[in-house]
């Protein structure tokens, strides 16, 4: 094989992703399946600049799962929480991708990148578009983050710092 950027596979993919529910299950050939932890409803505006300086993350509350663990959502933007912790090594970065059932539905997931260095459970925005809404049981897999090999490995110092290190540990 060529060296240079390549997506990992199974065999690596178990020590970079903690606290799975399942990992026979969301190890994927190509990806590990990520699954829900919690749902929060946007609820002000936010703000960014070319500095942190001038960012302001807009407030969310939590909704609460039924006593069957399902949560049923109309149509709208809502904030994920996933269960696992991601550790992204400094020869790496990840990408994630909503499951194709999302899609199918009329839901989607908006990520950003996955920096090498960075730690954390991580967050991400769930759009419904449907407007019939959609139903999302706890646990349920709902991401697919795919790791690629860089070309060449970072310094531990170059590393992700920001802001979302060791979020929601």
């Amino acid at each position: 094989m060529q060296d240079g950027t390549r997506v990992l596979s199974r065999s690596r993919l178990r020590e970079l992703v903690k606290e799975m529910i399942d990992p026979d299950l969301q190890i994927q050939p190509n990806g590990v399946d990520l699954t829900l932890r919690a749902v929060e409803q946007i609820i002000d505006s936010g703000a960014i600049g070319f500095e942190n300086k001038d960012r302001k993350i807009s407030r969310s509350v939590r909704l609460e799962f039924d006593e069957d663990g399902w949560i049923k959502l109309e149509q709208g933007i809502y904030k994920v929480i996933f269960n696992e912790v991601v550790q992204i090594p400094h020869d790496c970065m990840a990408i994630g991708l909503p499951r194709s059932s999302l899609l199918r539905c009329g839901v989607t997931i908006e990520t950003a990148v996955w920096d090498a260095g960075y730690m954390g459970r991580s967050e991400a925005l769930l759009l419904v578009m449907n407007p019939a809404g959609f139903r999302m049981k706890k646990n349920a897999r709902i991401l697919q983050l795919v790791f690629l090999r860089l070309e060449e490995r970072i310094e531990e110092d170059d590393g992700y710092k920001g802001t979302y290190q060791l979020e929601n540990l």
